[in-house]
């Protein structure tokens, strides 16, 4: 017996631990389970009456003690002094990290446990058999991450190559000779395409979503089972369309190294996640023209970015009927911020000024709104615009999309066409299985006959589903007419006889959606019009202020007044507008009750002639009586600056002080004009002159 065993340790049991890394390895790797349970008969050998076995462990890596129950239950049952032994075949089966390793040999040391492999007999205790354990733990641990370099090295260079396929995509099989092809199934490659086209139409993942769910069109998934991959029909859901899209491979790109497992540390121990997606240039290997694609490079591209964009939508987007309301963009306004469409309330006297305003976060989170604005500069500034695009022009837009509907029916028919064969190919293949039953076999019978009817059932489902598919033919005859009708559609929209419905009918016809915001500091509405040809449009609506309507004077014309009204009466003020040309918020000319009620409501002082003489200033009548002269004569004086003043605006009273008239240029050039002379005036600097002895 081996001198370091002792009575001490042959008193506590022995235990016998036994792992291999992977299922495979358990299921193939048999001679390797064999000798590591034949340390039980090694152990009773050996002196030890009392033997354990813990293999739980059993397919999971050593590389971590997380998820090795065994290794744990033993850890503690070695630091209860409950075991005398440990054996295990190496020391790469107990661990192969080194903290896992060293807190074990530390263990054995504090209570005198035993480590015996097909080496030897090893005490912790002793300096130079923990310096044997030491050395065998840390050649367990580079071992392993040598085998991992050379395997992940060998995966990078077979990707490289492009020769890679951890998992095909459904759409494509797999050659033997390592290529990959689309799938010979007409179907399936018909609704992998649909998913593109669809994507084209609607600009958003979760609208291709509902189209598919609402036409009851399946995709293919593909499931992994003991067989190998096969394709299985179900109504997507939002990651399967999502995945579709973001697949380089459906562009006839080869790309691996698209994700990255990432690494975080839970109550001490290494928690992997997978999944997280890196960027372009980080890829491992991206391989253009690689197999056939479904779409162009260009095009997966173009998607990327369109889904980008939408990362910040929220919710269904349905426009919903044309109404009678006076709201023109009921149902096509969507918010920017969340993407949810706007709702749309009225108020005034007769209960006809639309306001919009995006409350889903509020209705669904009880927060607070994104946006909130009056609609009637909205409506007037897409009007216009509407108005400007009824053009021949834009109605040829129209008839596009008209044709884009009819193709998308199609499309929609054929893939429905395609479910039916299918169908009606797996009923007519369950009646070959029952009818080639012998009629002993109930239970079997019994089995077919039921699968048999399921598969009727599906083709007299899809039949109905294809009856009632829509149909959108083009119509020359009504395009002609629309191309006609863009020459006399402004007198059309104007007439008071026209319905709003009828309107509204009209601006969905050539508008998709209105995306809105609203930049609260410019007082500004944000617009992006998206036009039915594909299109878009982008304005700015001024935006009211609070406490301001429709009607509202302009806040310049409300400013001009409260500097006039230092100079001027309300009878002046109302001349002086009008002259301007300026009008009320409700486009009438100015006169001095509206002047008056314009100061009153925006609290500005009237004029006051003693204001006037505190602050030591004269009007162009009152200077002319302080100086002697006609008012005539003070203009000429002030046009050609002898006389300094100023004007708030043009034909505002001149502001003049009183000391302005004092200087002795002022004084000279009125007693010239007092004597009747044409005194000379000062020159003017930007005055020519013409010199008629040189001519």
């Amino acid at each position: 017996m081996n001198p370091k065993i002792t009575s001490e340790h042959l008193s506590r049991r022995a235990v016998v631990y036994v792992r291999q890394s992977s299922m495979d390895q358990v299921r193939n790797n048999l001679e390797s389970q064999r000798r590591q349970y034949a340390l039980r008969d090694t152990a009773y050998q050996m002196g030890w009456t009392e033997v354990e076995v813990i293999d739980e462990d059993l397919g999971r890596s050593g590389a971590s003690s997380h998820n090795r129950t065994g290794f744990l239950r033993l850890v503690a049952e070695v630091s209860m002094r409950e075991v005398g032994a440990i054996f295990c075949i190496e020391a790469s089966r107990l661990a192969r990290n080194n903290r896992d390793w060293a807190q074990l040999v530390d263990i054995c040391s504090l209570v005198g446990t035993l480590i015996i492999d097909h080496d030897g007999v090893y005490d912790p205790r002793l300096l130079n058999d923990r310096l044997l354990l030491g050395l065998k733990g840390t050649m367990s641990e580079f071992e392993l991450g040598l085998i991992r370099q050379r395997a992940l090295e060998a995966l990078k260079a077979m990707a490289r190559r492009g020769e890679l396929f951890t998992v095909v995509p459904a759409g494509y099989v797999r050659t033997r000779d390592h290529r990959l092809e689309k799938d010979p199934d007409l179907r399936i490659q018909q609704a992998i395409q649909l998913v593109f086209t669809k994507f084209a139409e609607c600009g958003s993942v979760r609208q291709v979503l509902l189209w598919f769910r609402q036409e009851r069109i399946s995709l293919p998934v593909v499931q992994y089972g003991p067989d190998g991959p096969m394709n299985q029909w179900r109504l997507p859901v939002y990651n399967t369309i999502l995945h579709i899209l973001q697949n380089p491979t459906y562009a006839g790109v080869y790309a691996y190294g698209r994700t990255k497992t990432r690494v975080r540390a839970v109550d001490g121990q290494a928690i992997k996640s997978r999944g997280h997606r890196v960027a372009r240039e980080e890829w491992e290997a991206f391989i253009p023209n690689h197999h056939e694609g479904y779409i162009t490079l260009a095009t997966y591209e173009r998607n990327i970015v369109q889904i980008q964009e939408n990362a910040a939508m929220k919710g269904a987007y349905n426009r919903g009927p044309a109404r009678s309301g006076k709201s023109l963009l009921a149902g096509l306004l969507r918010c920017r911020r969340c993407g949810r469409k706007l709702h749309v309330t009225y108020s005034g006297s007769q209960g006809n000024v639309p306001r919009y305003a995006c409350c889903g976060a509020a209705i669904n989170h009880g927060t607070a709104k994104c946006i909130s604005f009056g609609g009637l500069a909205l409506d007037k500034a897409v009007e216009q615009e509407v108005l400007k695009t009824i053009k021949p022009e834009a109605i040829r837009a129209t008839i596009a999309h008209q044709e884009k509907l009819y193709t998308s029916d199609t499309e929609l028919r054929r893939a429905m066409e395609l479910a039916l064969t299918q169908a009606e190919y797996e009923a007519e293949r369950a009646f070959r299985q029952y009818n080639a039953t012998e009629p002993e076999n109930r239970l079997v019978a019994a089995e077919l006959e039921r699968r048999w009817n399921r598969a009727l059932q599906e083709v007299e489902r899809l039949k109905a589903e294809l009856k009632k598919a829509p149909r959108h033919y083009p119509d020359p005859e009504e395009f002609a007419y629309l191309l006609a009708l863009a020459e006399d559609f402004p007198r059309v929209w104007h007439d008071p006889g026209t319905d709003m419905a009828m309107k509204k009918r009209i601006v969905r016809t050539l508008i998709e959606e209105v995306l809105v915001d609203v930049d609260e500091e410019q007082a500004l509405i944000d617009v992006v019009i998206h036009w039915a040809g594909g299109c878009h449009t982008t304005i700015q609506v001024k935006k009211n202020r609070t406490g301001h309507h429709q009607y509202s004077t302009s806040q310049d014309i409300v400013e001009l007044v409260r500097d006039l009204a230092h100079v001027a009466s309300d009878k002046d003020i109302a001349r002086i507008l009008n002259r301007l040309h300026l009008k009320t918020g409700r486009d009438n000319t100015w006169t001095e009750s509206r002047v008056r009620a314009l100061r009153n409501y925006q609290s500005i002082p009237v004029y006051s002639p003693e204001e006037q003489a505190r602050a030591e200033w004269l009007n162009m009548a009152q200077a002319a009586e302080y100086l002697g002269i006609s008012p005539m004569s003070v203009r000429r004086l002030l046009s050609v600056g002898v006389i300094r003043g100023k004007q708030i605006v043009a034909y505002a009273p001149w502001i003049i002080r009183r000391e302005d008239l004092d200087t002795e240029q002022v004084k000279s050039a009125v007693s010239a004009i007092k004597v009747g002379r044409r005194s000379p005036l000062p020159e003017d600097p930007q005055q020519l002159k013409l010199d008629l002895l040189s001519m």
